[in-house]
């Protein structure tokens, strides 16, 4: 983006100091856009915020941000909005992103996203060639070629980032991967995680019918760059995580919460070897339960350990994976809705969601030096209050040449993002009955043939015939699995909605 004369990144600071002198004034508190323009702000000065995405969770997000400026609100039902647009009655309401960051692009620093999944990228993508700073919920996108282009966009500008996978601000992940690091159970083969998500309908067939579309609500920028269909209150608000339109399910839901600690600890990167399964597999719908399982290559060492191949199971939909052989009976795996078992050459490690209360089954747990951050410990705040977003604030008003990085910045939630739509990848192409290979690097399955083809259950239809219940199945036309493929990779955006170039 070409920057303009009156732009604050415009601004150098040998041109600041040669047009007001107050290099031999020695003032000490700048104005906030000349401070944006020299790459960083005090860290008493406030960044000017806006939020898009604000009925539910970005409401939540934008009070832990409140000790900043929130200047803009936006979201496509302002009904559902109105608890926030009450609370920061200051702020200007948008329904659309777009002309917000036309209006107010001087304006502000920095943008905190929490619209459903299938608008996280475009929302955070428009934000970031801008030259802002983003706050996006997780999953960080809808799709993997998302995922990527902004990894990319973070490190191009130089923005800083975070998903808002929380618990990565706790102390659960850091200590899980401190215990794995140090040896405790020696090298990992295998890792088995799980959530009793979801929590929303799933593996429902699709209405057959629309609904009125409330006054308050803008049915087609909620639809954003998915194939515009008829509204129905079965997608929002809220119930939109179950269907692939919008969401990604409980596995983007909660597998960026739960393998977080997985990603991490064991240096994942791209897999090498995906497949999956689950209850009856709609068109539409997410499934009831799915597992997947992902392999991944050697990849070196860390700390005391070999990282060799491994392979990543994931359960949800409450089926859960075996117990270990010497699982205490009658505990629960499940803390706070999900958990992980690693298993070792010379042990087995049992962590909770976001990496909670790690053990060593059967033993006693060694001490262990801490080499990770506990952001809750540095601001004095929990991740519930606060301790992951303004962590992302803090690193907002470093220097970009010297910004220690967020726990979950772009960086590494891009990859991790990867993995986890990933398994929807998987999932919705069990049809084909194989185990999938997968270039990383290129972002393309290397085994799916063009001649092969797929199909899908569009309904799953209760009907009684000569007085006796039955299910009867309706069925897509056989469609090519190689361009399905394609399309659950980067998805063709309707028209009038567009990414940015994938940067070099």
């Amino acid at each position: 983006m070409k920057k303009q004369p009156n732009h604050p990144q415009a601004i150098t600071r040998r041109s600041f100091i040669g047009k007001t002198g107050v290099a031999a004034a020695g003032i000490s508190i700048l104005p906030s856009n000349v401070i944006a323009g020299l790459g960083h702000k005090a860290p008493s000065d406030k960044l000017n915020i806006v939020g898009v995405g604000v009925g539910s969770m970005g409401f939540a997000n934008l009070k832990n941000l409140q000790s900043e400026n929130i200047v803009g609100l936006c979201d496509v039902d302002w009904k559902y909005a109105k608890k926030c647009f009450d609370h920061f009655p200051k702020a200007k309401k948008y329904k659309d992103f777009r002309v917000m960051y036309d209006e107010m692009g001087d304006d502000f620093d920095a943008v905190m996203v929490a619209t459903a999944d299938h608008t996280h990228a475009i929302v955070a993508a428009d934000a970031m060639v801008r030259g802002k700073h983003v706050y996006v919920q997780k999953p960080l996108t809808h799709s993997v070629y998302e995922s990527r282009l902004l990894t990319k966009l973070a490190k191009k500008h130089k923005v800083a980032t975070q998903m808002g996978n929380q618990g990565a601000s706790g102390e659960g992940v850091a200590k899980t991967c401190e215990l794995i690091w140090s040896g405790a159970i020696g090298d990992i083969t295998k890792v088995e995680s799980f959530t009793d998500r979801p929590i929303w309908p799933q593996g429902v067939n699709p209405p057959t019918q629309g609904h009125w579309v409330p006054d308050t609500l803008d049915w087609d920028l909620f639809t954003g760059p998915a194939k515009l269909i008829p509204y129905n209150q079965v997608y929002h608000p809220w119930n939109w995580r179950g269907w692939w339109n919008y969401g990604t399910g409980a596995l983007g839901d909660m597998a960026c919460h739960i393998l977080h600690p997985v990603f991490e600890a064991l240096k994942l990167g791209y897999p090498t070897k995906v497949q999956g399964s689950s209850s009856l597999l709609l068109k539409d719908s997410a499934p009831t339960a799915q597992s997947v399982q992902m392999t991944f290559p050697e990849r070196g060492r860390k700390g005391r350990i070999k990282l060799p191949e491994v392979e990543v199971n994931w359960y949800d939909g409450g089926i859960k994976p075996d117990l270990p052989a010497n699982w205490p009976s009658g505990k629960n795996p499940n803390k706070s809705g999900g958990g992980t078992f690693f298993y070792g050459t010379k042990g087995v490690i049992h962590a909770g969601c976001y990496g909670l209360e790690p053990e060593i089954l059967g033993r006693e747990m060694p001490k262990v030096k801490e080499t990770e951050r506990r952001v809750e410990k540095e601001m004095g705040l929990s991740w519930g209050k606060g301790a992951h977003e303004m962590d992302w604030v803090r690193a907002c008003k470093e220097n970009p040449e010297s910004r220690k990085p967020c726990t979950s910045d772009f960086a590494e939630a891009g990859p991790f993002n990867e993995m986890v739509v990933m398994g929807v990848l998987a999932v919705r192409l069990q049809g084909l009955n194989k185990i999938l290979n997968w270039d990383g690097e290129n972002m393309r399955f290397t085994n799916i043939g063009q001649d092969e083809t797929i199909k899908t259950v569009i309904r799953d239809n209760f009907v009684m015939k000569d007085g006796r219940p039955k299910f009867q199945k309706e069925w897509t036309e056989p469609y090519s699995a190689a361009e399905f493929a394609e399309e659950l990779v980067k998805h063709t955006y309707r028209d009038g909605w567009k990414l940015p170039d994938m940067p070099a």
